[in-house]
């Protein structure tokens, strides 16, 4: 009975470790996510910046008609 407890605390030591590495690992990634999402959504700016200004070029263009 002593070996089962024994070997049942091990088990659930280790299920904490693994746990609280989870954690550790879900906070990272939830952290590298919104770095993310902020680097896209300033990309996404920038593009529709850089968009809005070659259209702005395009159309000072003359016709190639002329």
């Amino acid at each position: 009975m002593d070996a089962e407890l024994t070997a049942l605390d091990e088990k659930i030591g280790q299920l904490v470790e693994l746990c609280q590495r989870l954690r550790a690992q879900n906070s990272e990634l939830r952290q590298k996510l919104a770095a993310l999402e902020d680097e896209n959504k300033r990309l996404r700016e920038k593009i529709t910046k850089v968009r809005t200004r070659l259209e702005g070029l395009l159309e000072k263009l003359p016709e190639g008609n002329e």
